[in-house]
């Protein structure tokens, strides 16, 4: 059996592999860990997506958490950061989210954070899971008045608003923004910061039913918010994922700005306002070549991180960084939250808009992503960690790494769940890295097969 936990919790389709038994188990002893040295009767916060699912795995989840003893905190459909956030603004000893981010509605997953509002690091998740597998753990049932209960919270998104309201400076009145929800978590939150703001704001896919959540919008398909900002005239468009913890731009010429090119755009704005951290950003080994060009022009330092943004959080808490993310529009801004925060994203964006004066096509402009070629070679499963130890496919790798240098890379990543080995090069020439991409990726196969 794999690890049940996954770089962003426990996921699966509902009712089959994430099931209302093991929702029930993961309250039980999620609980059990995240409170075992509170000398009080612990408060955990529960929130969750749009989902059809949500509801039986709310349920069964709150179910496990009060088996022990704990107050369930229920704040109803919220983004991902503001479970994070008003965990940690309520006072609660740990907090719980129901959702699947970007997968599709039939996939759900339940995350935990800590009192802080950070998630659970590798150790805590790997304790929560051996103490499931052991039903002879030895943790009992309390009975009697030690029963836990449920406590619903009216209308917490406001909470969210109120906070999200006060990380900026600036009003948004002048700018007409088109809005993609995704039919998500951000259906409430992200119209209503927009508007109390000031902006015009032209929204689309905020009519969730529980099964359209992510289906042919929001971040992951943004054709649809691109077409809006164009017919619409929009200064900007912002499109989050089914969560809202991720958010994708489109500028105000309907092309996409992703998260590589926001964090060279807040690099330079927060840079220039002496309030960049060591003036250095983290980013993953994934984030496209241009950013490294984009930053050292800026004289900015860039760190990178294994692929995952809990990587990227490790790295800024360790080090002291305010700003890091992923290309794919996970972006963390330590000084306001603890986790990767979609709409908090857009407003810095807006922020830096509209402190400049520029249009976010302008702001985009200070990087040029270099074109990305990536590959699958089909390998046996237990050869995936020996590409290095081939020495043809050794010597080519660093053939090509000398060949590129300093204008592109060699990027080779086995895959966590499946026989390949995923090569990706970086370089000027499209058709040339394409060469190159597939001869290595044919070597390969050759070798480890």
């Amino acid at each position: 059996m794999g690890r049940m936990f996954g770089t962003d919790g426990v996921r699966g389709i509902a009712n089959k592999e994430l099931s209302p038994a093991l929702a029930f188990n993961l309250g039980r002893i999620g609980a059990y860990v995240l409170t075992e040295e509170t000398h009080k009767k612990p408060r955990i916060a529960v929130g969750k997506d749009t989902r059809i699912s949500g509801d039986m795995l709310e349920a069964a989840l709150i179910a496990g958490i009060c088996s022990m003893g704990a107050e369930a905190v229920s704040l109803g459909v919220l983004p991902t950061p503001a479970v994070a956030y008003l965990t940690r603004h309520m006072g609660l000893d740990a907090g719980v989210v129901i959702s699947a981010s970007h997968n599709p509605f039939e996939y759900n997953g339940i995350k935990f954070f800590n009192g802080e509002g950070y998630k659970l690091s590798d150790q805590l998740e790997d304790r929560i899971e051996s103490l499931m597998l052991n039903p002879e753990n030895g943790i009992a049932y309390p009975t009697g008045a030690d029963i836990g209960k449920k406590v619903e919270v009216d209308n917490a998104v406001h909470g969210y608003v109120d906070f999200l309201k006060k990380t900026i400076d600036v009003n948004l009145r002048g700018l007409k923004i088109a809005v993609d929800c995704a039919n998500g978590a951000s259906y409430i939150a992200a119209p209503s910061v927009l508007a109390d703001l000031g902006a015009e704001i032209a929204v689309i896919n905020n009519k969730p039913d529980g099964k359209n959540i992510n289906v042919k919008c929001g971040s992951t398909h943004p054709e649809g918010l691109q077409k809006l900002v164009v017919e619409s005239g929009a200064h900007i468009g912002l499109a989050f994922d089914g969560d809202a913890d991720r958010l994708i731009a489109v500028d105000n010429r309907g092309n996409i700005v992703n998260g590589d090119h926001m964090l060279a755009i807040f690099a330079r704005h927060l840079k220039g306002k002496g309030i960049l951290k060591r003036d250095t950003v983290v980013a993953t080994v994934m984030s496209n070549m241009g950013l490294d060009i984009a930053m050292k022009r800026e004289k900015c330092n860039l760190v990178k991180t294994k692929v995952g943004d809990r990587y990227v959080l490790e790295e800024m808490v360790s080090m002291g960084y305010s700003i890091g993310g992923e290309q794919s529009g996970h972006i963390i801004f330590l000084d306001h939250n603890t986790t990767g925060d979609g709409l908090l994203t857009a407003l810095q964006l807006l922020a830096a808009v509209k402190e400049t004066g520029k249009k976010l096509s302008d702001l985009a402009s200070i990087m040029k992503e270099l074109p990305q070629v990536l590959v699958n070679a089909k390998v046996k499963n237990e050869n995936k960690d020996k590409y290095m130890k081939d020495e043809a496919i050794a010597e080519m790798i660093t053939g090509l790494e000398k060949k590129l240098k300093g204008r592109g890379r060699v990027l080779i990543r086995p895959s966590g769940t499946e026989p390949l080995i995923r090569v990706m090069l970086e370089g000027a020439n499209e058709t040339e890295i394409k060469e190159d991409a597939e001869a290595l990726a044919k070597l390969i196969e050759e070798k480890l097969n």
